[in-house]
């Protein structure tokens, strides 16, 4: 379990002053209203129902969203603090409420999303006695936490919680798992008030930026003549889009986006050149391996963007700026990284750079952006044949959009088209998981990204294959009225894995032709409604239909059943290396 020290007593800033006797329970929900927390994701339990039971004389300060499954209040979340940039907070019960939680702490972890999960726990008594729905959560999600800990003791309770909160959101976000059991949800306590926690000794959350760093790095982006930069979700969970915006305007250098960074520059920005990576776009990724200057910002270079590494950028001088110091030089080895949040470091680096701008380097990313639209956009876009691809689903969408909603995507191949073809205008609108790809990600986490962005359209784009992972979320979109639409492109395959057993494996489709029910009865049968598409001259009315409906709406739309997403760096191969088809 990662530990960190007591909090410095004179770093605290005193919210409450109070000292009355109140439960575990009260103080966990004390906590919340000081953090600003206003929306719970959860499912109650035997071990958790003493906070429940508090939590009824707090109805009318926290909303408490029921879902259908831990898992589906984990996923919610995640949307939550997507969209709102706030840390996500979930409730579960104890044994199997608790594991239920793992695959979405796994994919916080990778995807850097703050979240707090309260879990109960049985009576320290019998803890180690294999009692009635008792499971070693702490140790069980250490490797997939930020921090986790657990409470026996009711009067931990405030500073624990603050600490949680302070972990959560602080440095590279990440989740937090605090398990509390039942005893100390029912003590009483003599409670001296809630102190919001800003230091923790041996936790380092903003790093300090060495100028000279920042200097080497503003003389090799002055110096370079072929720029290029790639950027990740960092920008956005630094809130330093305007920044790196007028970072790469100064310098006039191209900028490629990773899955997890799209959004945090307008689609249309024309320094934008595109998505990195496996089904990235063909300009980017081979002059990943022409450029002489690589910046990245923000990212961990992944191998699903870098491809092999001992082909890898290794013409370019690399510099990395990112505010984790393990992603430095962990895949790639830089020339100069910066250490340091981006929101500080790339206003350093925007006072040393030049003005410039490099025409013919960019007209090089155009050339082979033609090629590209020549050789798969144009037909996934406006095809020819009779079966509509998921790529026209997309673009009649940024039509009736103008690129304005926030798209949450499951995993698969319209996962990879939707980042390719959506308009994306403003920040925190593509909610999709990165790291850990888990189907069945999209319908719960797009309840939480409406809750978290009330004002904005929300659409859940899934795979037939993603949404019956998680299907009985309809249930909470049902009971809590969330106004979501819901769009599955149905292929009638698990269409990622079939498109590798096809390229790979000889056509040898092993347990890929997944069968459905009828999504739409499903739906009605939730008092959703919707419809299904067969027909491409269809297909605009009844994506218009299910934007300007008041509520949520369910639209299945059937595509081609053996598309494939082109282009594509095939596992062991050079992104330089990326297919057209």
């Amino acid at each position: 379990m990662q530990t960190f020290d007591t909090v410095k007593a004179g770093s605290l800033e005193q919210v409450s002053l109070k000292t009355e006797s109140i439960s575990g329970s009260e103080a966990v929900l004390d906590a919340f209203l000081h953090e600003g927390v206003t929306t719970i994701f959860g499912y109650p339990g035997g071990a958790i129902m003493p906070i429940y039971d508090a939590l009824y004389d707090y109805q009318d300060k926290l909303e408490h969203i029921l879902v259908r499954h831990e898992q589906g209040a984990i996923h919610a979340a995640q949307g939550f603090a997507r969209t709102s940039g706030k840390t996500g907070v979930v409730f579960a019960t104890s044994g199997p409420g608790a594991t239920n939680l793992v695959t979405g702490l796994a994919d916080a972890m990778i995807d850097s999303t703050p979240l707090v999960c309260i879990t109960g726990q049985v009576f320290a008594h019998l803890l180690g006695t294999d009692a009635f729905q008792e499971t070693d959560i702490i140790n069980i999600t250490t490797p997939i936490t930020k921090w986790n800990y657990q409470i026996t003791d009711a009067t931990e309770i405030p500073t624990v919680l603050a600490k949680a909160f302070f972990i959560a959101c602080s440095g590279r976000p990440g989740p937090v798992l605090i398990d509390i059991s039942k005893n100390a949800q029912l003590q009483k306590f003599d409670y001296k008030g809630y102190q919001k926690c800003e230091f923790i000794r041996s936790y380092r959350p903003k790093p300090f930026v060495r100028q000279e760093y920042v200097e080497q790095a503003a003389d090799l982006i002055n110096k370079a003549k072929k720029p290029l930069v790639v950027f990740g979700q960092g920008v956005i969970l630094g809130k330093a889009e305007k920044e790196f915006q007028d970072f790469i305007e100064k310098a006039g250098l191209p900028a490629a986006w990773t899955i997890m960074g799209l959004s945090a520059l307008p689609s249309g920005h024309p320094l934008n050149v595109g998505m990195l990576g496996m089904h990235g776009n063909y300009a980017p990724n081979v002059l990943t391996n022409e450029c002489d200057v690589l910046i990245a910002v923000g990212m961990r270079f992944d191998d699903r963007v870098t491809g092999r590494l001992d082909k890898y950028a290794k013409q370019a001088k690399i510099i990395h700026l990112d505010i984790d110091p393990a992603e430095i030089d962990k895949n790639v080895k830089t020339t100069v990284s910066v250490w340091g949040d981006c929101k500080e470091t790339l206003p350093l680096l925007i006072q040393l750079l030049n003005h410039n701008q490099h025409p013919e380097w960019l007209q090089t990313f155009k050339a082979l952006e033609q090629k590209e639209i020549d050789a798969c956009i144009q037909n996934e876009l406006h095809p020819t044949g009779e079966q509509m691809t998921m790529g026209e689903v997309i673009d009649v969408l940024n039509e009736l959009t103008e690129g304005k909603a926030v798209i949450v995507t499951d995993v698969g191949q319209h996962q990879m088209v939707a980042c390719r073809y959506a308009q994306f205008n403003q920040s925190k609108s593509n909610i999709t998981s990165g790291g850990l790809g888990t189907m069945g990600f999209a319908l719960p986490a797009a309840i939480g990204a409406k809750f978290g962005a009330p004002n904005q359209t929300v659409i859940a784009i899934m795979g037939d294959g993603g949404v019956q992972m998680t299907i009985q979320e309809l249930g909470t979109i049902m009971q809590s009225q969330v106004d979501v639409k819901l769009l599955i492109l149905n292929n009638q395959f698990l269409g990622m894995v079939r498109q590798w057993q096809e390229l790979f494996h000889g056509k040898r489709y092993s347990f890929v032709d997944i069968e459905s029910p009828d999504f739409v009865q499903v739906a009605k049968g939730y008092g959703i409604p919707g419809q299904r598409v067969t027909a491409r001259e269809n297909l605009k009315e009844a994506l218009k239909a299910m934007l300007e409906y008041k509520g949520a709406y369910l639209l299945e739309v059937m595509v081609g059943k053996e598309n494939n997403v082109f282009p594509m760096v095939e596992a062991g191969t050079s992104v330089s290396e990326i297919r057209l088809k």
